[in-house]
């Protein structure tokens, strides 16, 4: 009777300790997953080889069949793209296909060395980041360092002052930074338009949140919060919210919650987080997570973001929105599926309008199709400056 008796304590120690050890795991890998580093590719971005340069162009090498298709198909995309690389940065438009290259290497156009050189070895990740530094050193446009009041602390922002009274909002999403809105800077400084970029918790120079994770929005939205009492403060009369991946979570967030929701006069949402159970999913697998894991880290990874069962996702609600709104989107998305952002524009015809971009990765709307983007950008702008 003692032996049984001890064997059945044992067992349920060994159960105890293994569930106690799944349960850290989880944890651990949904922290990982809710640390995306500011300025460095998301998880699972595929990495290519720089095999040669020559005037105007770069040869990229690519990886065996056997490694996979993700980074063959990554290197042919059209458009216009950072290269990214620790102590380099460059920027390449399209694949140049009568130029003579191997069977194994791509070439593109190279249109930039912005930082480091691209020396044959090299592994680059192909990025929607195609500018480094301010507005003033990477496109020639005068703007103001400032320092916005937010809920944490002071917030770092970049404003380019315009000649209206409409002020432009700009959020970056997963991974970026606030260089990655510069790509949308000049079109919208054309037009008039001022524009405050703006850096949230956990940026380089913004105070971290108190558990030092991301929430996909469902608290940075404060900082947006932040910033459009800012605008409104000095000078603008509405605001437009233009946000990427998360930053237009954050920004369909405050037209939601905002107690000065009335100020906004439209959202521009790229690559919106709708869905933040399948966005948690692709950041624990790219981060190589076991399948048998994977329900665990989601979950502890909710839990952790404050993302509750209750608590519903942004745009959930369709006819909470009150001013129009333009997104574009992947069908192709991997980390913000494209499913939600359809529902929603089908749900509300009469204010959301839906551009679907083709061979786009997330947050890479604009490097796509640069002309159709703004053009589309223009038409939706227009009536509301």
């Amino acid at each position: 009777m003692r032996t049984a008796t001890a064997t059945a304590a044992a067992v349920t120690t060994t159960l105890i300790g293994a569930g106690a050890a799944v349960v850290a795991a989880g944890r651990y890998a949904a922290d990982a997953a809710l640390r995306p580093e500011p300025g460095r590719p998301l998880p699972g971005t595929p990495r290519l080889t720089v095999h040669s340069t020559a005037a105007g162009r770069v040869a990229l090498t690519l990886p065996r069949p056997s490694a996979g298709g993700a980074p063959v198909l990554a290197s042919l995309r059209p458009g216009r793209y950072g290269l990214d690389a620790p102590g380099v940065h460059a920027v390449v438009g399209p694949v140049l296909a009568d130029v003579p290259h191997g069977p194994d290497t791509v070439v593109r156009r190279l249109l930039a060395v912005t930082h480091g050189s691209l020396d044959p070895g090299t592994r680059v990740a192909l990025t929607p980041q195609v500018h480094l530094g301010n507005p003033r050193t990477a496109l020639g446009l005068d703007h103001a360092d400032i320092d916005l009041p937010g809920e944490l602390g002071p917030l770092p922002a970049w404003f380019v002052p315009a000649a209206r009274d409409t002020w432009v909002i700009t959020v970056h999403g997963l991974g970026g930074t606030r260089e990655h809105p510069m790509v949308v800077m000049p079109f919208l400084h054309r037009y008039g338009l001022p524009v405050l970029d703006l850096a949230y918790r956990g940026d380089l120079g913004a105070p971290r949140s108190p558990d030092g994770l991301g929430h996909l929005g469902e608290s940075e939205w404060r900082d947006v919060d932040a910033a459009i009492r800012y605008a409104l403060r000095y000078g603008a009369r509405r605001v437009i919210l233009y946000g990427w991946s998360t930053g237009a979570t954050m920004a369909l967030h405050a037209a939601e919650r905002s107690a000065l929701a009335g100020r906004i006069s439209g959202l521009v949402l790229d690559s919106p987080v709708l869905d933040w159970h399948t966005t948690l999913r692709a950041l624990a697998a790219a981060r190589r997570t076991p399948a048998p894991l994977m329900p665990f880290v989601v979950r502890a990874a909710e839990g952790r973001a404050g993302l509750r069962v209750d608590r519903r996702p942004p745009g959930a609600d369709p006819g909470a929105l009150r001013m129009p709104v333009l997104i574009f989107h992947g069908p192709d998305d991997t980390i913000a599926p494209w499913r939600p952002t359809r529902r929603l524009a089908e749900a509300r015809p009469d204010l959301v309008t839906l551009k679907a971009v083709r061979d786009a990765p997330h947050g890479a709307m604009w490097n796509a199709a640069p002309e159709d983007y703004e053009e589309t950008l223009r038409r939706f702008l227009t009536p509301l400056m």
